[in-house]
């Protein structure tokens, strides 16, 4: 009876050949996919170049002769926040960013308050309040307009500027509490023996909530500042109900404005600048508020 001789080479050839082709297809599917994602960035990137290049076109009417700029000039950028006799880009911007900063600054006190009792608290109709909140998420907030508009009119606050500030700072901010489920989400991945240890040092629920909640849950309250400011900051249907002249306009519907019949002759390179200002202050929110992604849970907890 002959014994059957293995070969060594050829048991480790196999394995060496089956490696090197899972790591053949491996290379193959990375390239496929940064190739993919070069031009999907490719793709974005070239409305936002446009539009950045526009804003220095020195045709004010540009759309109509080439797709890009063959002069270019800083007068778009000047015009847009100096020439006030057609339309104050200026007090549009500033107007824009006040009720942006109140309504940013209200949603987040709303939002991690709701969230924290909603999450922390056990109290009666808590259940029945979020599946309240819940189901009142699914409806779009459009429905809303028209009601909203003659409440806010039956109050006099769409008649004059000052009113329509107020207005749409209690409109942004007054609904921004029922939008407290991903907070409370995170929020509820935070132990609660944080919250015993707390207590059992001589901590009220206040220095709970402001010493041991808030600093943990920084990476959301960054989160939830930039949807707040954000939200009114971009919004052109609720506005567009709500204020009626152009004396009370936001800046999104001062970009509208520009391109309508009569203005976009003269206003189409400053649309464009206006767009590039626009997109500033969101930036600077987001550079300014970077360092708070990375925050981690610290401290201790006692035994």
């Amino acid at each position: 009876m002959s014994a059957t001789v293995i070969d060594p080479a050829a048991t480790t050839a196999e394995p060496t050949r089956r490696h090197g082709g899972m790591r053949a297809r491996r290379v193959f599917g990375d390239v496929a996919s940064h190739i993919f994602l070069a031009v999907l960035a490719v793709i974005w990137l070239i409305p936002v170049v446009w539009v950045a290049a526009e804003s220095f076109n020195v045709n004010p009417n540009p759309y109509t002769t080439t797709f890009f700029p063959t002069g270019y000039t800083f007068d778009n950028y000047v015009k847009l926040f100096t020439d006030t006799q057609v339309m104050n880009f200026g007090m549009m911007f500033l107007r824009t960013l006040l009720i942006a900063i109140a309504v940013c600054a209200i949603s987040v006190f709303f939002v991690l308050s709701v969230s924290y009792c909603m999450s922390r608290l056990r109290f009666r109709f808590r259940k029945p309040f979020m599946n309240g909140a819940l189901i009142l998420g699914m409806f779009p907030g459009i429905m809303s307009v028209v009601a909203i508009y003659f409440i806010l009119k039956a109050m006099g606050l769409t008649s004059s500027s000052s009113g329509t500030v107020a207005a749409l700072i209690v409109v942004y901010a007054g609904g921004s509490g029922a939008a407290f489920y991903v907070m409370k989400g995170f929020m509820d991945t935070i132990p609660f023996s944080l919250d015993e240890a707390a207590t059992l040092d001589g901590c009220t629920r206040w220095q709970v909530f402001t010493r041991i909640i808030l600093p943990i849950t920084k990476p959301m309250i960054v989160y939830q500042a930039i949807v707040g400011f954000m939200t009114p900051w971009l919004d052109f249907v609720l506005a567009k109900a709500i204020c009626r002249t152009q004396d009370n306009y936001t800046v999104s519907l001062g970009l509208w404005q520009m391109l309508q019949m009569e203005y976009i002759g003269d206003w189409f390179a400053r649309f464009a600048a206006g767009a590039v200002c626009v997109s500033v202050p969101i930036a600077i929110l987001f550079v300014l508020m970077q360092r708070f992604y990375q925050s981690s849970m610290s401290g201790a907890v006692k035994g």
